[in-house]
């Protein structure tokens, strides 16, 4: 998918597309719009490796501020063959936005190492996450910048940021990281925020167009953590979860998907291929599928001009970030799609993470329907206010989200006194 991104458009250049577009419905000065549109500070590093063979294998790895107005940088971590610069910029310049749309005091960030981590040992991995972390630590802290897990990284990988950063200062800090195991200063709930806060936001969106959840059809593009809870949560809630896919191909049942049973196929057999009682299907079907629900949970530009017409799904929410190009949301706006953008619909995970890092900071720590029902109240309240400007500006869901997280940056910059 990303390789199809570089040749259309790059992910930055849609990222500064979209926020062109808000900050013209904003009206936004131009002295606002320099101070708040571009990253603060973009860090490349070199990171050697020793493989098990014992030769050095040298990756690059990046950590982009984009913002700080409101708080410190929060952002996920990704180890991704195709991560770039470019993406990584994207990426923290959406954070900023998701963080002031759920109104929590953080600004965006962002990390990544173009590696393939499928195809390293663990003591591998360990030593690429410690020596990245190592180039990082200028930049990162519980008070100016707090990365998380994101693709193909896990608590573990967390665990191991944090000991590392933790080794220069004499002493564990648990805050400077999220996203960690339970016994190293987790939050309860951190796992399963990102698709819980998918279900949130989509079963507004429900009530909103009245549409009964019980029942509907919705197809997951992606199975990974948020895509595979959120579609256990739709299965749990009474929808029928119709088809799903990972990286090795798509599996489909008109009848539902026994969603619990192929998350446990999947963790057995490493993919979702092979579940009995499923037919294979190929990833341009499963989009095109007509279902209520259409969830894009992997990686950014799924839905492009060229298959957006092929989409027959009533509501698009987006798990991932970045799934829809410009050119798409012009034709499924045109259709009449309700889409849930990224900055809202995926921002569970980083209001959790700013629960843990709050958890952290205070070492008290809360129990797991506490986490959920303060996760509820954020997402829901977020939602209302997207949608509030969404229909009475008579603006796209995607540009009123916009609209609100980059208004709250814009007056953070003018409350700190930061333009004329």
């Amino acid at each position: 998918m990303l390789a199809t991104l570089a040749i259309e458009k790059n992910a930055h250049e849609v990222a500064l597309e979209n926020f062109d577009l808000a900050a013209n419905a904003l009206d936004l000065d131009d002295n606002v719009r320099a101070m708040i549109k571009y990253p603060e500070r973009i860090l490349t590093v070199s990171v050697p490796v020793r493989m098990d063979t014992g030769k050095i294998v040298r990756f690059e790895g990046y950590r982009v501020q984009h913002s700080t107005l409101r708080g410190p940088a929060k952002g996920g971590i990704r180890f991704h063959p195709n991560v770039t610069v470019d993406e990584v910029k994207a990426l923290a310049t959406w954070m900023t936005w998701k963080c002031a749309v759920v109104n929590i005091p953080f600004g965006g960030g962002k990390g990544g190492v173009t590696c393939n981590p499928k195809v390293l040992s663990l003591g591998e991995l360990e030593r690429l996450t410690r020596r990245y972390a190592t180039g990082i630590l200028p930049l990162i802290g519980p008070e100016k910048d707090i990365p998380a897990p994101d693709v193909y990284t896990t608590p573990q990988i967390m665990a191991w940021i944090m000991d590392t950063y933790s080794m220069t200062k004499g002493y564990p800090v648990h805050g400077v990281v999220t996203g960690k195991p339970i016994s190293l200063g987790g939050s309860l709930g951190r796992n399963e925020a990102t698709g819980r806060g998918v279900f949130y936001t989509t079963l507004s969106s429900c009530q909103h167009l009245g549409i009964p959840l019980q029942g509907a059809r919705v197809v997951v593009q992606g199975f990974g953590n948020a895509g595979s809870i959120a579609a256990n949560l739709f299965h749990e809630a009474g929808a029928k979860v119709v088809a799903v896919n990972d990286s090795r191909g798509c599996i489909c049942n008109l009848k539902g998907l026994d969603i619990p049973a192929v998350i446990a196929y999947k963790n057995r057999t490493g993919t979702v291929i092979g579940f009995p009682g499923a037919d294979s299907i190929k990833p341009e079907e499963l989009l095109a599928m007509e279902c209520e629900i259409l969830v894009p949970a992997a990686l950014e530009n799924a839905i492009t001009a060229e298959n957006a017409h092929t989409i027959r799904a009533r509501i698009i929410s987006e798990a991932a970030n970045g799934p829809v190009t410009p050119e798409a949301d012009r034709i499924l706006d045109e259709k009449g799609v309700f889409l849930i953008p990224d900055i809202l619909c995926n921002a569970g995970g980083v209001t959790v993470s700013y629960f843990e890092w709050v958890q952290d900071e205070n070492h008290l720590f809360w129990d797991e329907q506490d986490v959920n029902s303060r996760l509820e109240r954020v997402m829901i309240r977020a939602f209302q206010d997207v949608l509030k400007i969404h229909l009475d500006r008579k603006v796209s869901m995607r540009l009123a989200a916009n609209m609100l997280g980059i208004g709250r940056v814009a007056d953070a910059s003018h409350v700190r006194g930061l333009y004329p």
